[in-house]
């Protein structure tokens, strides 16, 4: 006796399991691996700022070589590339083929790296990235040596957002600053040697020698004014 399927009972293939498809990685451009052969100090792994007018020069000095539509989308990759945009973030001068710093970055261009390195941060969002961008655009602020209004003239950055950004990290710093005056006064009110101390406040010397310094700094500055 043969025992019956078991009703609607149909025999199939397994399903093949779906391709994962891996995240695509752009190639870096060939000509990028000539411009490091010829000038390691410019295209290295630091990736200093450029001169402006560098492609022409590069042109001129390589014709052969260097064909200009492939140099300009090289140049072109390089410069929005992440590595790059975090040295023009920090204010880094601009260099010409020799490596030599040559000329002062324009504050919007320092702003704009800045912002862009942020907006690509995965953890932009974390309290530290957050202090991190604050302390950059403030960073490049005072660097710019321009007023507010100038600065947001030639910048033109969303104002109501910069300010807020710019007033946390004033108030941050101030905060600091208050602590390191703090730690000074009872660093010299003790009696005691930089390691003592360390130890009775539980803190590395290392660590507590660069605050103390910084607040010997700060209240120079202070008296300067």
């Amino acid at each position: 006796m043969t025992t019956p399927l078991a009703p609607n009972t149909k025999t199939s293939k397994p399903r093949a399991p779906k391709q994962q498809h891996a995240p695509h990685i752009r190639e870096v451009h060939p000509l990028l691996h000539k411009l490091y052969d010829l000038y390691p100090k410019l295209f290295g792994a630091q990736a200093l700022p450029l001169k402006l007018g560098i492609f022409h020069e590069l042109v001129a000095n390589h014709p052969d070589l260097l064909e200009a539509k492939a140099l300009r989308e090289a140049l072109g990759q390089h410069t929005r590339s992440t590595r790059y945009l975090e040295q023009v973030a920090t204010g880094v001068q601009r260099h010409d083929l020799q490596g030599n710093p040559v000329e002062t970055l324009a504050p919007e261009h320092v702003h704009q790296a800045i912002m862009e390195v942020a907006r690509r941060d995965r953890a932009g969002n974390s309290p530290a990235a957050q202090a991190k961008l604050r302390m950059r655009l403030r960073n490049a602020f005072e660097a710019s040596g321009l007023s507010r209004s100038a600065y947001a003239e030639q910048v033109k950055p969303p104002l109501e957002a910069w300010n807020a950004l710019l007033d946390h990290a004033y108030t941050e710093d101030g905060a600091a600053a208050a602590k390191r005056e703090a730690l000074l006064k009872a660093f010299e009110s003790s009696g005691q040697t930089l390691m003592q101390f360390a130890d009775m406040y539980g803190m590395d010397q290392a660590s507590t020698e660069s605050s103390l310094e910084q607040a010997k700094q700060d209240r120079a500055t202070k008296q300067a004014e």
